[in-house]
């Protein structure tokens, strides 16, 4: 994890003066855009239109190969019908710089890339829907399907050990329980922790690998009207977590985000797994060990959101965003149980069966 002093943070002077040095291109409007650790512009060229100057903080620009295996994967999909983003090339051809940049912690290195912008509102503050919920599933498994053709010298630099926010590293939360302070819900990490040893680590054997995106939330999803049914996704957004992992890990993450905004958080886990299975259906020791991958991503939420804030206490309102709201859906999945949640799931994906049939049966 980033410490503070890894964050970017320049001045709209700086952006403007990093644009037109790298692109050629003039800024007449910056609009700072919300992060996690690194920091992002929106950009206005008024010849051009709007972009997104994404600056990369100091920790993870140091890997180089990783940051480049991101930026392919964004072009690799957008050249696959998938709504990601694609990094525009500076003026010497290159698709992401390297730059010394004093923020005020002296001159370190941050890198830079300049990215299409893309239309749409952010899930999160669109109303959820079993169609959208659907459709977010299904987008996340086809994303997924599709990195299974991606090729790149240097994928296995994705394995990513000790990487914090793989679901395969769930143990290594136990070293940051004490920030929770005694807090109710630091009873409930350890028990998820220790099931996750117990239940998932034995049968991973069986899971079924792939690249993950890591972080299909519903800040990193975009959204927009489609005339028909509502809303379309329109743009995926933010690879920085992208990782070796599994297709249940990518199913259980987009799961854990959706059930966020959700005013019915309980059933949302049968929607998206509709949509997902539609494109990639699970084998029975991933569809067992579901409901525990949900519940470890609520805990890695919950865990590392307190230490990044004890890092940047002046991002504590961004950074507290998925933490606080998914602290209370956890202790009441940890109350309801798995059984009665996994009953909610199969009704719900149940229906999208018998659907699908009076569709089929309607046409012949």
């Amino acid at each position: 994890m980033a410490l503070k002093e890894s964050k970017p943070n320049l001045s709209e002077s700086q952006v403007s003066e990093v644009v037109k040095h790298l692109y050629g291109l003039t800024v007449s409007k910056i609009q700072p855009l919300p992060s996690y650790d690194d920091q992002n512009f929106c950009v206005r060229v008024d010849e051009h239109g709007e972009y997104v100057l994404k600056i990369v903080n100091s920790t993870d620009s140091l890997n180089t190969t990783v940051l480049e295996i991101q930026t392919h994967a964004m072009n690799f999909l957008h050249q696959r019908g998938v709504p990601a983003q694609t990094a525009i090339p500076t003026c010497s051809g290159q698709l992401m710089t390297l730059l010394d940049i004093d923020c005020g912690f002296g001159t370190q290195k941050y890198m830079v890339r300049l990215l299409t912008y893309l239309s749409g509102t952010v899930m999160a503050k669109i109303p959820s829907s079993p169609h959208i919920l659907y459709e977010v599933g299904k987008m996340a498994a086809t994303m997924d399907r599709a990195f299974q053709e991606m090729e790149h010298p240097h994928l296995g630099v994705l394995q990513r050990e000790g990487f914090i926010w793989s679901l395969s590293n769930v143990p290594l939360l136990e070293h940051y329980l004490p920030l929770l302070d005694g807090d109710p819900i630091q009873a409930i990490v350890q028990e998820i922790i220790d099931q996750f040893k117990l239940q998932v680590v034995p049968n991973m054997r069986f899971f079924r690998k792939c690249i993950n995106h890591g972080d299909f939330n519903d800040h990193n999803i975009l959204a927009e009207p489609d005339g028909t049914s509502g809303y379309r996704i329109s743009g995926i957004l933010d690879f920085g977590d992208m990782s070796c992992g599994y297709y249940i890990f990518e199913l259980a993450i987009t799961i854990m985000y959706m059930m966020i905004e959700s005013a019915s958080p309980l059933d949302v886990g049968g929607h998206v797994l509709a949509g997902w299975e539609s494109i990639i259906p699970l084998n029975a020791a991933e569809r067992k060990a579901l409901f525990l991958l949900v519940l470890c991503r609520f805990c890695q939420s919950v865990v590392i959101a307190r230490y990044t804030v004890s890092q940047q206490p002046e991002n504590e309102e961004y950074l507290m965003i998925t933490s606080r709201t998914g602290k209370r859906i956890l202790s009441h999945i940890w109350e309801v149980g798995r059984e009665e949640l996994e009953r909610r799931w199969t009704r719900v994906e149940h229906q999208y069966s018998i659907n699908i049939s009076s569709q089929v049966n309607t046409v012949v």
